[in-house]
Parts: C-alpha cells; sequence; structure tokens
C-alpha cells in the first residue's frame, strides 16, 4: 500500500535529501518546472531527468537522458509522467537502488507500486511533495 498517513509520509520527507525528477522541463509554464524549483528552495537537490532536453541545465541542474546515468545515491524518484508510462519509470527507480519513488497527482499505477514495495521502496502516489511539505510541516534543509 503506498504512503498515505499524514506521519510517514513526513518522515519520507524528512529523510530524502537527493530526489530525481523523471519528466522535469525546462519550460516555466509545466508543473515539473515549478515543482523542482520548490523542491530546490526547501533545500532538496533536484537532478532532472528528460530524454527531450539531456545535456542542458534546469534550475541550475544537468539534466540527464536516463535515471541510470545519475551514478549517485539517489533517495527519491519524483515521477511526472502518465499513470501508462510511471511503471516503466518505477522499474528503472528500482534498478538504480532508489529508497522511494513518488507519483505526482494523477499518476496512478498500483502494479508499479507493488513492484516497489516489494523491492523494499516506500511509495506515495498521487499527491505532490510541494503541497504536501507546507501542509505537513516539513523543515527547511539546510
Amino acid at each position: 500500500m503506498p504512503l498515505s498517513d499524514p506521519a510517514a509520509i513526513k518522515a519520507l520527507l524528512d529523510e530524502t535529501r537527493t530526489i530525481a525528477m523523471i519528466g522535469a522541463s525546462d519550460r516555466p509554464d509545466r508543473p515539473s518546472y515549478g515543482v523542482m524549483a520548490r523542491l530546490q528552495q526547501h533545500g532538496y537537490r533536484v537532478i532532472p531527468v528528460n530524454p527531450q532536453i539531456t545535456g542542458e541545465h534546469v534550475h541550475g541542474e544537468y539534466v540527464f537522458r536516463e535515471l541510470a546515468q545519475i551514478g549517485e545515491p539517489i533517495d527519491m524518484v519524483d515521477i511526472f509522467r502518465r499513470s501508462d508510462a510511471a511503471g516503466e519509470a518505477v522499474d528503472a527507480a528500482i534498478a538504480c537502488g532508489a529508497k522511494a519513488v513518488w507519483l505526482q497527482l494523477g499518476v496512478i499505477d498500483e502494479a508499479a507500486a507493488a513492484r516497489a514495495e516489494a523491492a523494499g521502496l516506500k511509495v506515495v502516489m498521487d499527491r505532490c511533495p510541494a503541497i504536501e511539505i507546507p501542509r505537513l510541516g516539513v523543515v527547511p534543509i539546510g
């Protein structure tokens, strides 16, 4: 079962430092662009992943083509993909050794969530960390 208890979600956000964002965008009109900025303002390191803008920089961070290229520990993978593409992103998160996956608002894939949980990852689904952080009173990092 994905995390739904506010205390469990807050604990995940408190222990997270590095977030890889699959589906990050360099377009200010896209939700992922604003969410990435909000997460950075809160003190998280957010590494953007998007094969369409690879090699560029978004909010000062190099954009990787795929999760496997990052080459450093990832606490959480924030997934900005359609529900029908979320499973592939979850599988990549499992393969890279992430500790958690966070499927954004409207992104629901029960089978992928079950795979992640079976692999030992924490799962949050159909929520946004930029909304949950102030709602739960998560203290800024740093």
